[in-house]
């Protein structure tokens, strides 16, 4: 009789520890991002809490070739704390969907991340950015 009540106890305990973890996810939407050839529209993103798919970034959207007779790629890169800006490349005179998720393996969470869309204009001309977006998780 003990053990089958410690065992109820326990599958409680960790039946509500994984509901406070997702509740504790943040989500929003990305704000147009633009640039003289690229757009990402309808984008989103999720802070993922710790234990869920690495507590990372997860961001969505769509990423536009706006000039698609200029012959270059575009690309989104993203940024979380304590890590360099990762790429993920679009197709040339296309729009892709796109949906990854970026987080550091130092940590048990990402609490900030930053986001920018890209021209890449080859290697003697630099490449023209968006203004990039920042997001933080808010601890309420």
């Amino acid at each position: 009789m003990k053990r089958a009540m410690v065992g109820v106890v326990a599958a409680g305990l960790l039946f509500a520890g994984a509901g406070a973890a997702l509740a504790s996810a943040q989500e929003g939407s990305i704000p147009k991002l633009e640039t003289r050839g690229v757009e990402f529209l309808e984008g989103r993103y999720k802070f993922n809490p710790p234990g869920v798919n690495h507590g990372s970034f997860e961001w969505s959207g769509l990423l536009r070739d706006a000039i698609a007779s200029d012959g270059h790629n575009v690309y989104v890169q993203v940024r979380v704390e304590g890590h360099g800006w990762a790429r993920y490349y679009g197709k040339q005179r296309r729009t892709v969907r796109m949906h990854h998720s970026d987080w550091s393996g130092a940590q048990r969470y990402t609490d900030d991340a930053s986001i920018r869309v890209c021209r890449d204009r080859g290697s003697l001309r630099p490449d023209n950015c968006s203004p990039t977006q920042k997001f933080a998780y808010r601890r309420d």
